[in-house]
């Protein structure tokens, strides 16, 4: 991406649910750099004004040494934000992101992420109490929302909501709940809240190359940050493409140190769930999870897929991933093609 480089000024790592948690950033920051701000996977408050142990592990300022990490809340009830707010507060951290976008069929009819989208006059009273008490204690609050429900007209109203609260940021996904991943992000609702928006913008979705960033860049010069997701679990060295470039043997794909670094971050992966996970099938279970992703970063590499799939040991999946980074090809970009159905 070079001559564009300089332009993209921060990338975030998106939260991504199962996949993202301390394990995973520690492990991940140790290897890759470029990234600004990392965003846990939500925590989910309720009236019994407790986190679950996992939870409490996932942001621990211990479990999260040397990265800038974002908590992420997923409620609907402003005391329950609070409260969250507050405990984390106590352990350090100074702003907390609050979940609007997630569409998934759990958490929509429950009103929460992106089916709070749905009661725009309640979204409003929430962010009114929620802004105003977490600036009596020095917090910030950034939002990450979708665009709507159904309709992308709807996107209007809750910017003029958003534009009420002097947010952080207003990190926005350009899709409809009802699109989940699928269709194209809206780049015309994103152009109109990226000119409208009185808070600082960061966009997010569907970015998973060089080239699909140096295209957004041209159309929104004025947007500086962007958040990563599935194009980071791809290709894991993205976020240093765009904010480096690859102008070393460390970041060109296929060079021998690029497949070292790959390797390395495996084996950091692998043994730090090992630490915290009891039994290779949990253990096999998180990385599987990865690879339905990092597969795409290398040609060939169907044969290998299976069988890792099939893999019932750790000892046996180490071997098959091993030949896999050794002997498959690695693209100069992913294969997101899977990613870009719908």
């Amino acid at each position: 991406m070079e001559g564009t480089k300089s332009e993209v000024m921060k990338v975030h790592f998106a939260p991504m649910e199962g996949i993202t948690g301390h394990v995973f950033r520690s492990a991940y920051s140790r290897h890759f750099s470029g990234i600004s701000e990392y965003y846990s996977p939500f925590l989910t408050p309720n009236q019994t004004r407790k986190l679950t142990s996992r939870e409490m592990e996932d942001v621990r300022p211990e479990n999260n040494r040397g990265i800038c990490l974002i908590p992420q809340i997923l409620t609907n009830q402003a005391e329950d934000f609070l409260w969250a707010a507050r405990k984390l507060n106590e352990m350090g951290y100074d702003t907390v992101n609050l979940n609007l976008g997630c569409p998934s069929a759990t958490v929509v009819p429950k009103r929460r992420g992106a089916g709070f989208l749905g009661m725009p006059e309640e979204l409003d009273r929430f962010l009114e109490r929620v802004s105003r008490e977490l600036e009596s204690c020095s917090m910030e609050l950034s939002v990450k929302t979708r665009i709507g429900m159904r309709d992308p007209e709807e996107f209007s109203a809750l910017l003029s909501i958003y534009n009420r609260y002097p947010l952080k940021k207003l990190i926005i996904h350009p899709r409809l709940q009802t699109d989940y991943y699928k269709n194209h992000p809206n780049l015309e609702v994103f152009a109109a809240a990226a000119e409208n928006s009185k808070n600082q913008v960061c966009y997010n979705g569907d970015i998973f190359s060089a080239e699909d960033a140096e295209c957004f860049q041209k159309r929104f010069p004025g947007t500086e940050e962007i958040m990563l997701g599935r194009g980071l679990l791809s290709n894991p060295f993205l976020a240093e493409e765009l904010t480096a470039g690859a102008q070393d043997s460390d970041h060109v794909p296929g060079s021998r140190a690029c497949r070292q670094r790959l390797a390395d971050f495996h084996k950091d992966l692998l043994e730090g769930y090992g630490r915290v996970m009891s039994g290779d099938r949990n253990v096999l279970f998180k990385m599987k999870e990865l690879w339905f992703y990092m597969i795409h970063l290398f040609s060939g590499g169907e044969y290998f897929e299976k069988k890792i799939k099939k893999s019932s040991t750790v000892a046996e999946y180490r071997l098959w991933v091993e030949r896999l980074i050794n002997e498959c090809p690695i693209l100069p970009r992913a294969d997101v093609s899977f990613l870009r159905r719908g």
